[in-house]
């Protein structure tokens, strides 16, 4: 039986690979940012699957936000930034993807802004639920 390819699936898959970022992290994070919508545009200007503010997608060198490879690469390459400033912690790591890195290291940890704290726990849930599906789809092995 023929299991379809989910949604970009390709494209989170390389920028795991290139980056080294779990495929299961990189697909909780989109499903949290946009719900899989290449075209949406936040309230505060953010764009694209992983929803980079144009000034990150500028500084990044992503010229298409709205284009779903160059929005995962480039998400997936700062997400990866994010996670060697905070030497590995996911939960630092989403904290500063969120709310940016500024108010983590100002707070010295997760910022106590409620929106913030409501996306960690909800990336975390999405990411614990791709691990099961990704470990069904590839018979037990790990996707990423």
């Amino acid at each position: 039986k023929q299991v379809p390819v989910p949604p970009y699936h390709q494209h989170i898959i390389k920028a795991s690979r290139a980056y080294q970022v779990e495929a299961a992290l990189i697909k909780a994070v989109i499903m949290a940012e946009s719900g899989y919508n290449p075209k949406a545009i936040s309230r505060k200007g953010a764009q694209g699957l992983m929803q980079l503010m144009p000034s990150t997608a500028k500084w990044l060198g992503e010229h298409d936000a709205f284009d779903p490879a160059l929005n995962t690469d480039g998400g997936v390459r700062y997400l990866r930034r994010l996670l060697d400033r905070f030497e590995g912690d996911v939960q630092l790591a989403l904290a500063a993807y969120n709310a940016g890195s500024r108010y983590v290291r100002k707070y010295g940890g997760v910022p106590p802004f409620k929106a913030t704290h409501i996306y960690i726990k909800k990336v975390m849930k999405y990411r614990n639920n791709y691990r099961k599906k990704m470990a069904v789809v590839d018979g037990g092995r790990t996707l990423s």
